[in-house]
């Protein structure tokens, strides 16, 4: 995840980089592979606020971290389980979207795209 702090650390007087935590993608409910990181799937808000605050922790992310609702709007919204990479306008626009992770996570692909607008001047309106 240190590709995306360096991205964040490059861009961030134009962007805003935000993670947004999804359901939990190593839950303990037979979903992960790796049984060595998995935990219980949380059951309330706070839970997932505390799952959320040890992956920002463990991943040594410096991004700010919000949290989906228990419904699962946003990650159902942005098809984003497990994890997925958009880059979204201030006008709601859909600039790009990665693949599905974790293979499609491409912090490569995401500094391409941040270059590429960068160039044409859209994120130009910097930040609020």
């Amino acid at each position: 995840m240190s590709a995306l702090n360096e991205l964040e650390a490059r861009y961030r007087d134009r962007v805003q980089f935000f993670v947004v935590y999804v359901r939990e993608a190593h839950a303990a409910d037979g979903r992960s592979p790796d049984r060595a990181t998995s935990i219980n799937e949380p059951r309330t808000a706070d839970e997932r606020a505390d799952v959320a605050r040890t992956c920002s922790t463990r991943l040594a992310l410096h991004l700010p971290m919000l949290i989906d609702g228990m419904d699962n709007a946003v990650e159902r919204a942005y098809d984003a389980w497990p994890d997925r990479i958009y880059v979204v306008g201030r006008d709601g626009k859909v600039h790009h979207r990665g693949g599905h992770g974790p293979f499609g996570f491409d912090t490569d692909e995401l500094g391409a795209v941040l270059r590429m607008l960068a160039a044409e001047g859209v994120e130009g309106e910097g930040r609020e």
